[in-house]
């Protein structure tokens, strides 16, 4: 289980940063029919706002019912698994909850998904709770009407520092406090990108301070990606990426990591087909300083990959960081543990360190087998434990 799904507040009390929303939700619970059936719940991601649908339902005793963007394809579609849930009670709970998560990935050009949610809205006998990250979209005109607004703001870095550190002495992880600010600050008010950081260097047997990506370059790239995925290929993909704080290089990471999401059999193979060969006008780049090449690498990586699906897509996709970046990472703390020893041991012996460095694998058994050499070497314990690697 992650940590962000075992510590998943399971009360209002819980609920940390929202005091105010929550005053809002049971206002909107009390008087549900008096004015609106629905609620809208809009704001950045990982702050919680499916979080305390569930809460609501858990604190009311009622079943959840959940949907998502996917579940919008067509208005028959939603009918069908929408309609007897609004009306049908509870088998086995007191009342009933109904949840619509990530409205975002309903298409604007749905067929009839949309409205036919405002319909159901007007008959159900239960509440709503529809979540989104952008409520002033467009093709949310007619929705908003029918919803009660109310909008999650980011939380307080303090806030969520107090929940890694609770979390911390749950688990018996030893982090230093400085990295828990870091965390905390560059989260940027996404509660579970922080719980996920928190997670991933408490794997590791070793680190140092990593610089974590600020979450509104991740937000940039979840849209860009969702054009490039979803949408038909247009001239307009060709700059999709320059308005994003982040380098192509990270960007080919974040593609790769999510075509199997989106794509299968020949769009699969396709859409590969093309990032590798995008992968070799950046190595021509890079090797060659043919910096003109990179108008190519940049045009394979965004029309080029959305010309692999044969129709635009309607389906909502939760899109993955990519693990290659913190694999990176880490091989590149294994570089610096063996260019460090290789220093110390070149001082020592009077040999070059480029010579050290190439007889590596001959020269880390001799010092490991010798407390005495390391002590002389003075190295370090992260230095000590690599060598046992």
């Amino acid at each position: 289980m992650t940590l962000t799904e075992k510590y998943r507040p399971k009360s209002f009390l819980e609920v940390k940063g929202q005091e105010e929303i929550i005053k809002k939700i049971k206002t909107f619970i009390e008087s549900f029919g008096k004015k609106k059936k629905a609620v809208l719940l809009y704001g950045p991601p990982g702050i919680g706002k499916t979080t305390i649908a569930y809460v609501l339902a858990n604190e009311t005793n009622s079943e959840i019912f959940e949907l998502n963007a996917s579940d919008f394809r067509n208005k028959e579609k939603l009918k069908e698994i929408l309609k007897p849930a609004i009306e049908q009670k509870s088998l086995i709970k007191k009342d009933k909850v109904i949840l619509i998560d990530e409205a975002d990935g309903i298409s604007s050009e749905d067929e009839g998904g949309l409205s036919e949610l405002i319909n159901l809205i007007e008959e159900t006998n239960y509440p709503i709770i529809i979540t989104a990250n952008d409520v002033w979209n467009k093709k949310f005109n007619s929705l908003r009407k029918k919803c009660e607004l109310i909008q999650l703001k980011e939380v307080d870095y303090k806030i969520i520092k107090s929940i890694l550190r609770s979390i911390c002495e749950k688990e018996k992880f030893d982090i230093d406090e400085e990295i828990l600010t870091e965390i905390s600050i560059k989260a940027r008010g996404d509660i579970r990108a922080a719980i996920n950081d928190l997670q991933t260097i408490s794997n590791l047997k070793d680190y140092m301070p990593i610089i974590f990506d600020e979450r509104n370059k991740e937000t940039d790239v979840f849209n860009a990606l969702r054009r490039i995925f979803k949408e038909k290929p247009n001239v307009d993909l060709l700059s999709l990426y320059d308005s994003i704080n982040m380098s192509l290089d990270d960007i080919m990471l974040w593609v790769e990591q999510n075509i199997p999401l989106e794509y299968q059999k020949k769009e699969l193979e396709r859409a590969y087909d093309l990032l590798s060969k995008s992968d070799v006008f950046r190595g021509r780049i890079y090797k060659q300083q043919y910096w003109r090449f990179l108008i190519y690498e940049n045009i394979l990586l965004s029309y080029g990959i959305a010309s692999c699906k044969k129709n635009s897509r309607q389906d909502f996709t939760s899109y993955k960081k990519p693990t290659r970046i913190l694999q990176i990472w880490m091989n590149n703390q294994r570089t610096l543990y063996k260019k460090t020893i290789s220093e110390k041991y070149a001082e020592k012996t009077h040999i070059s360190k480029k010579r050290i460095m190439s007889e590596f694998l001959e020269i880390k058994p001799i010092i490991n087998s010798n407390p005495n050499i390391q002590k002389e070497l003075k190295l370090s314990e992260e230095e000590i434990e690599y060598l046992k690697i």
